[in-house]
C-alpha cells in the first residue's frame, strides 16, 4: 500500500510527478500501483540541463494550475528545487489565503562529498533561498537535520520536522530458510557460500572501491566468500577494471540494475554498506527487513538504523575494520542469525509505511490549520 493509497480514504487528492533517477533508470512508473495519478516528466532528470530544466519548471508549473493543491510536497535535490520554484511561482498568482503550503523532504543532501567547493556553496545557497518560501523542511534523521541547521545554516529549526522513512517491507519481511534457498538457485549460487552483498548506484558516492578492498580482504580468508554488486551506473566498467585488478573476478558479480531485490536480499548472508554520504540508508533497512545484518561506513544516519546492535559500524574508509566486521558475521551463523531476526523486528516497527503515513498525515493537517 502506497502513501497515495493511504491517504485518498482520508479526502485527499493525489498528483505525483517523478522524472528519472539516473542514467540508465528511465521511467520509475513500474514502482508505482497501475491506479496512482503520476505524470513522468522526462526532461525532469538528474543531471543539470539548462533547457530540460526550464521545459520540467514550465510542466510543472502548468500541472499546479491546472491541479489546484493544497500542498506542495517535493523530494530530492533537482526535483526539489524546481518542484519550489514551480510552487513560488503559483502561490505569487493566489490570493494570500489560497496559497498552497510547501514542504521538502531531505532524504540526504549533496552539500558534502559530491561537489567541489565552488560547486557545494553554490548549492548551500540556493537551498538557503529556497528555504525562505517553504512551509516545512522534512529531515529523514536527526543526524541530517542537524547537519543542514548547524552546518549549513538552512532554515530555521522551527521549520523541520524528523520523519523517518517508510516502506512496504512486507514482501522482505516474509523472506524465510524456504525463500533463501530459492533465491540462491534463482542466482547460481552454492548453498554453502558465504554471500556479502550491496545495493545501489555505482557513482563515487557509494564509494564501491572501498566495497571492493574490503571484498579483496575478506576473500583472502574465506575461500567461501562471494561478493554481490547490484546496481549500474557510470563507474561500472572501473569498477569492473578493479575487480580483475585485484583477482576477484570469480568472486564478485556485477548484476546490474535489479527489480527482484527479495532475491538479492534472500540470498545474502551479510549486507556490506560503502557509502561516503547517506541521510537514511535504504538500502540498508532493506537488508535488515529480510534478516539479514548489515556492516556499514559510520556516516549519515546510519546509526539511527544500526542501533541496538543491529549490525556494526566502521570508520569511513577503514577497509580492514569493514573486512574484520563483516568476517565476524560471516563465520557464526548464529550471530547472523540473532543479528537477522532483530533487525528485522525492529526496521518494521521504525520505518513500515503505515507509520509513515501518519506521521506525514499529521504534518499535513497541521499546515493547513
Amino acid at each position: 500500500m502506497t502513501l497515495s493509497d493511504r491517504l485518498t480514504p482520508r479526502g485527499v487528492t493525489t498528483r505525483l510527478v517523478h522524472g528519472s533517477l539516473g542514467a540508465g533508470e528511465g521511467d520509475m512508473r513500474y514502482l508505482l500501483p497501475a491506479a496512482s495519478d503520476a505524470e513522468w516528466l522526462p526532461a525532469l532528470r538528474r543531471e543539470v540541463s539548462p533547457l530540460d530544466d526550464l521545459s520540467a519548471l514550465r510542466r510543472v508549473s502548468q500541472i499546479l494550475r491546472d491541479f489546484r493543491p493544497d500542498i506542495v510536497h517535493t523530494h530530492m535535490a533537482k526535483a526539489g528545487a524546481i518542484g519550489r520554484v514551480a510552487a513560488a511561482r503559483y502561490n505569487r498568482s493566489r490570493a494570500p489565503g489560497a496559497r498552497a503550503r510547501v514542504v521538502h523532504t531531505y532524504h540526504g543532501h549533496v552539500l558534502e562529498g559530491y561537489f567541489g567547493p565552488a560547486k557545494t556553496a553554490l548549492f548551500v545557497g540556493i537551498e538557503r533561498l529556497l528555504a525562505r518560501s517553504t512551509d516545512a523542511l522534512v529531515a529523514v534523521s536527526p543526524a541530517i537535520r542537524d547537519e543542514l541547521v548547524r552546518d549549513h545554516r538552512i532554515g530555521v529549526p522551527a521549520q523541520y520536522r524528523v520523519v523517518p522513512l517508510g516502506f512496504d517491507l512486507s514482501a522482505l519481511a516474509a523472506i524465510d530458510d524456504r525463500a533463501r534457498a530459492s533465491a540462491r538457485d534463482r542466482l547460481a549460487i552454492p548453498a554453502t557460500a558465504h554471500v556479502v552483498s550491496t545495493v545501489g548506484r555505482l557513482t563515487a558516492i557509494k564509494q564501491h572501491q572501498l566495497f571492493l578492498e574490503t571484498a579483496r580482504l575478506v576473500a583472502n580468508t574465506d575461500p567461501a566468500a562471494l561478493f554481490l554488486i547490484a546496481g549500474d551506473g557510470e563507474l561500472r566498467a572501473a569498477l569492473e577494471q578493479t575487480a580483475r585488478d585485484f583477482g576477484l573476478v570469480d568472486r564478485v558479480r556485477f548484476l546490474g540494475w535489479r527489480r527482484d531485490l527479495e532475491t538479492i536480499y534472500g540470498a545474502t548472508d551479510v549486507f556490506l554498506l560503502t557509502s561516503r554520504n547517506e541521510g537514511t540508508p535504504v538500502a540498508l533497512i532493506e537488508s535488515l527487513a529480510a534478516g539479514v545484518p548489515g556492516v556499514s561506513t559510520d556516516i549519515g544516519g546510519v546509526r539511527d538504523v544500526l542501533k541496538d546492535d543491529l549490525g556494526a559500524v566502521a570508520p569511513f574508509g577503514h577497509a580492514e575494520a569493514l573486512a574484520a566486521a563483516v568476517a565476524q558475521f560471516l563465520g557464526d551463523a548464529a550471530l547472523r542469525r540473532a543479528a537477522g531476526d532483530r533487525g528485522r523486528a525492529s526496521v518494521v516497527a521504525r520505518y513500515g509505511i503505515d507509520r509513515l503515513v501518519d506521521d506525514m498525515h499529521t504534518l499535513y493537517r497541521e499546515l493547513l490549520g
